[in-house]
Order: structure tokens, then sequence, then C-alpha cells
């Protein structure tokens, strides 16, 4: 074998690995959707993907009836043209099984809150680590300005953050 012949092999070979890893790790060929990537990000989070973002701006009003478009369920989740959206970094408290009459009022202001929030301009919806719960409502955080509207809600003491400990909305305080 000539020296030429062994570098053209030794390309060829270089171009399949450098291929075969690309399309290993792209998810148009090999590599399902939503596969975990094995590069670790240095804030560990996922890095196989970059966050999708989207931005919005519609009109929103309670939900009422079987339609539901633009609408607020209550205090972390929402319809958006026709797509049910849990805010993926909060809890509110609940409205329709409530444990007492402090906790449906209070999951009625941070329903209220978030309407609020919603309709005071264009706001964007950023994907995380999970597309969707297990009831199939895609968490999204949503923010405005880099602002978490979730986190506006907790400060103002009508939601608790998704990681912190769970609240009885029943006792006060």
């Amino acid at each position: 074998m000539t020296a030429e012949r062994i570098a053209l092999i030794g390309t060829a070979l270089a171009v399949g690995v450098l291929a075969g890893f690309w399309i290993l790790n792209d998810e148009r060929f090999g590599r399902p959707a939503g596969a975990p990537n094995r590069t670790v990000a240095a804030e560990n989070t996922p890095a196989d993907r970059p966050p999708r973002i989207e931005m919005h701006a519609e009109r929103f009003m309670l939900c009422s009836g079987p339609v539901r478009v633009n609408c607020v369920v209550d205090g972390d989740t929402f319809w958006l043209k026709g797509d049910k959206i849990r805010i993926a970094d909060i809890d509110a408290p609940e409205i329709s099984a409530p444990h007492c009459e402090d906790e449906k009022i209070v999951g009625e202001t941070a329903r209220d809150r978030l309407l609020e929030l919603l309709n005071v301009g264009g706001f964007s919806l950023q994907s995380g680590w999970r597309e969707t719960d297990r009831y199939g409502r895609k968490l999204r955080t949503v923010t405005r300005s880099d602002r978490s509207l979730g986190e506006m809600v907790v400060a103002e003491g009508l939601a608790r953050r998704w990681n912190a400990p769970r609240r009885d909305w029943c006792i006060r305080g």
C-alpha cells in the first residue's frame, strides 16, 4: 500500500467517525427527540437542546364552558391558542376542589392576578427539562422582560415556588 492510499483511508475513517457522532446526536437522524445527550452543561441543565422560547401577545379572559382558547383556569394554568399550559415554576392554590374556603379565596385571587399579568402585554413561554406533565399540559415558564410571571405571583403570596415545601392554604400566614 502506498502512503497516499493509507492517508486516503485514514481521512475516510475520520470523516466516517465524525459523521457518525453527528448523526447520533442530531434529532433529525438517530437520536429521538427528548433523548438525553451525554453533554453536561455548566449549570447542570439539559444540554441536548437550547430551551425553546415562544413569544405571545394575546387577550385572555377567565375560562368558562367547554371551548377554551385564550383563558385562565387558575393561578398556575391557562389555555393559549387551544393548548393547556401549566406554569412550570409555581404551584397555586386549588379552586376546583379546595380544602377550605381560604384556599378557594386565595386561589381565585391568584387566578385573577395571572389573568391581569397575561393581559398586560407580550410574554414568552420557555420550555424546560420536561415538555408536558402527567395530565398532558405543556410545562412552560412564563416571562416578560426576563422576569417570571410565576415569581411575581409567588412574591405576592398567591402561590409557592414549585420546588418549595407544600403550603397549607387553609392556615393563614
